[in-house]
C-alpha cells in the first residue's frame, strides 16, 4: 500500500470508533403478561387446591345429586332442591377435563366466598351411561363439594336451570355476611 493510499485511508477512518474487544451480550426481559400479584395469586391457587382426583366411586345416573353439611336442617335442602333461592352465579363445567373443571370449580367457590355469594348452579351436563365423561365429571363434582367447607348443601336443579344435569348449591355465609347481619339485627333490637 503506498503511502498516498494509507493517508486517504486514514482520513477516510478518522471518525470511526473502534469496537470494544469484548462483546456485549443484551440479555431482553420477557414481557410480562399478567402482574406479579396475579402470577403470585395463581400460584397460590395451584398450590393450594385441595380438590382430590384419586380414587372415584361413580354415582349412578339414576342416583339424585343431594349432600346435607352436618348441622343443616332439612328445611334448607327442602327449599334449595324446590329452587326457593335464586342462582347468584353459575359454573359450566361440560365438556371440560377433569383437571379443568376441578381448577374451575375451586376459584369459582372462592369468589364466590369473595364476593359474599350464598347461591350457586354449576352445569355439570348428564350422561346416559355410568362410564360417561358427563357421569364422572358429576361424580367428581358431588365429591369434589363436600370437600369444602362453604358448602352447606347441593342437590339436583330444577328443570328450568338444567335438571339433572346440573346442581343449586348454597354456600354458608362469610365472617363479613355474619357481621353484617349482626349490625343490621342489633340496630332493631335497641
Amino acid at each position: 500500500m503506498s503511502n498516498q493510499d494509507k493517508d486517504f485511508f486514514e482520513q477516510a477512518m478518522a471518525d470511526v470508533i473502534p469496537l470494544s474487544s469484548a462483546p456485549e451480550t443484551l440479555y431482553l426481559k420477557p414481557q410480562e403478561t399478567m402482574d406479579k400479584s396475579a402470577r403470585r395469586e395463581a400460584q397460590a391457587l395451584r398450590q393450594e387446591n385441595f380438590l382430590s382426583t384419586g380414587f372415584l366411586e361413580l354415582i349412578p345416573c339414576e342416583v339424585p345429586l343431594e349432600y346435607k353439611g352436618e348441622g343443616i336442617q332439612q328445611g334448607v335442602l327442602d327449599k334449595l332442591s324446590h329452587g326457593r333461592y335464586p342462582p347468584q352465579a353459575s359454573l359450566n363445567l361440560l365438556k371440560q377435563s377433569v383437571e379443568a373443571a376441578r381448577q374451575a370449580l375451586f376459584r369459582f367457590i372462592l369468589q364466590a366466598e369473595k364476593q359474599n355469594l350464598r347461591s350457586l348452579l354449576i352445569i355439570h351436563g348428564r350422561g346416559r351411561e355410568e362410564e360417561s365423561h358427563a357421569n364422572i365429571i358429576r361424580s367428581y363434582l358431588a365429591k369434589w363439594l363436600a370437600q369444602f367447607e362453604q358448602v352447606q348443601a347441593f342437590c339436583r336443579a330444577l328443570p328450568r336451570d338444567g335438571g339433572e344435569g346440573a346442581c343449586y348449591v348454597t354456600l354458608r355465609k362469610s365472617a363479613q355476611a355474619k357481621a353484617d347481619n349482626f349490625e343490621r339485627h342489633a340496630k332493631r333490637s335497641r
